[in-house]
């Protein structure tokens, strides 16, 4: 019974740390329940049957980790349920600023501490110095840096 237990925590630890690696990006809870599960299946294996079995527990371990990541590498498994999403979107950049130093706007959005303003009837994004300033409050342009407005609260 206890070997069975030993190969299920082995098999659940490998299958989270695919899971981690494939699917769900970032260091979670996956890959440190893969781990617990992976340690805690060799420290049986030494635990209830001594040295050489738990030796033998360690190399099938890595040579199960490994194999199974080389195995989904090739056959693609987990192309269907991976991440895939792609960023394409740009932040527009004022290329014919018609806002001058001085101009008054009103915030379209909250801006903490970037958000939407109207100067000029145009809509654009703006950044406060570091403070909230409240949708519908009047803002003041006090700078443009690098085409990004900058604005303070009037």
């Amino acid at each position: 019974m206890t070997a069975l237990i030993i190969i299920l925590l082995i098999l659940l630890g490998v299958l989270l740390l695919l899971l981690e690696f494939f699917v769900i990006p970032g260091v979670t809870f996956a890959a440190l329940g893969g781990i617990v599960l992976l340690v805690g299946g060799i420290y049986l294996s030494y635990h209830q049957y001594g040295a050489t079995i738990g030796h033998i527990t360690v190399f099938g371990t890595v040579v199960l980790n490994i194999l199974s990541i080389v195995v989904v590498l090739k056959t693609n498994t987990w192309n269907k349920i991976k991440l895939n999403a792609e960023i394409d979107s740009k932040v527009d950049k004022l290329d014919d600023i018609d806002v001058n130093i001085g101009d008054r706007g009103i915030c379209v959005s909250r801006l903490a501490p970037m958000g939407k303003i109207k100067v000029n009837k145009r809509i654009m994004e703006a950044k406060s110095l570091g403070t909230y300033i409240d949708e519908r409050s009047e803002v003041e342009v006090i700078d443009i840096v690098d085409k990004v407005v900058i604005v303070k609260l009037k």
